[in-house]
């Protein structure tokens, strides 16, 4: 077992996003850690691959994205799952951290 404390990453670069990998090392899933500033998008993407993830809002608030004009509310709490190869994004209305978690891993 493991504990990854999300107070230890707890840190913002001006005008951006900043990553933090929690776990990059097992064979069945993938966490990361992205906090951004204020008015920060992470770009709507997506995968060419099978698989699932899950975007949770663990400070802060803004937008979930999709692919077109998808913008889907997104506060502390709030939990996002899709399908990799579906389009997704993230954009901080405040500062905002996310934990990402990919299966499998990519």
């Amino acid at each position: 077992m493991k504990v990854k404390k999300l107070s230890e990453t707890n840190e913002f670069t001006p005008g951006a996003m900043k990553r933090f990998f929690l776990v990059e090392d097992s064979e069945f899933f993938k966490i990361i850690n992205f906090n951004l500033e204020a008015g920060v998008t992470f770009p709507v993407h997506s995968h060419d691959l099978d698989g699932e993830l899950s975007i949770q809002v663990v400070e802060g608030s803004g937008y979930f994205l999709g692919e077109g004009d998808v913008k889907i509310p997104a506060e502390k709490g709030d939990i996002l799952i899709s399908e990799i190869r579906e389009p997704h994004g993230v954009k901080a209305e405040t500062n905002m951290r996310i934990v990402v978690t990919i299966a499998p891993p990519i």
